[in-house]
């Protein structure tokens, strides 16, 4: 096999890998994410690396529809939406904002705020329950950050208080967060 027929299959199956790894619209919200990454260097040669993210969302009995809408300062505050709540501290935030804490009724515990890419000066800590979700799953529990279709994005470094069936993370902006394990 010469070298432009040899680096040829390469890409295709590059491609192929790419593609059924960007096929993701059949994937449960519950199984892991699966991400690839591409490179390439000048003389042709491209190498991929295939990786699953370390976590599941958390199975649950779907929580009713509930939105809340609270004015917060730079004094901070705190934001309820059902059984989940965001405390902001102090000089977190430069000028009044009307926050929006939304709970989609789903099969996983999330929680959507906006105004959606408000950043904070200082975390914000994020307490979401998980008393109404799978517990036979006896791992520790842990915040994710997620897009709408709940493809997890970022594992957040959090805190599992089994006693209390809560878990506690840090968050710098306002997206969808949602429990996993």
């Amino acid at each position: 096999m010469n070298r432009k027929s040899w680096l040829f299959s390469r890409v295709l199956l590059v491609a192929a890998v790419v593609t059924l790894l960007g096929c993701t619209a059949s994937r449960s919200p519950t199984e892991p994410e699966v991400t690839a990454s591409l490179s390439g260097t000048l003389d042709g040669t491209v190498t991929g690396v295939v990786q699953t993210v370390n976590a599941t969302l958390l199975r649950c009995t779907p929580l009713p529809y509930q939105v809340v809408r609270q004015r917060v300062g730079s004094g901070g505050g705190v934001v309820k939406v059902g059984p989940h709540k965001l405390e902001i501290p102090r000089g977190a935030l430069k000028q009044t904002v009307t926050i929006t804490a939304e709970i989609p009724s789903d099969p996983v515990n999330s929680v959507r705020f906006s105004p959606e890419g408000l950043r904070f000066s200082a975390s914000a800590k994020l307490t979401m329950s998980y008393a109404n979700c799978d517990q036979t799953v006896s791992l520790p529990k842990k915040i994710v950050y997620t897009n709408e279709l709940l493809s997890i994005l970022e594992v957040l470094e959090s805190l599992d208080s089994a006693r209390s069936k809560t878990v506690s993370a840090p968050v710098d902006h306002f997206s969808r967060y949602a429990v996993a394990w």
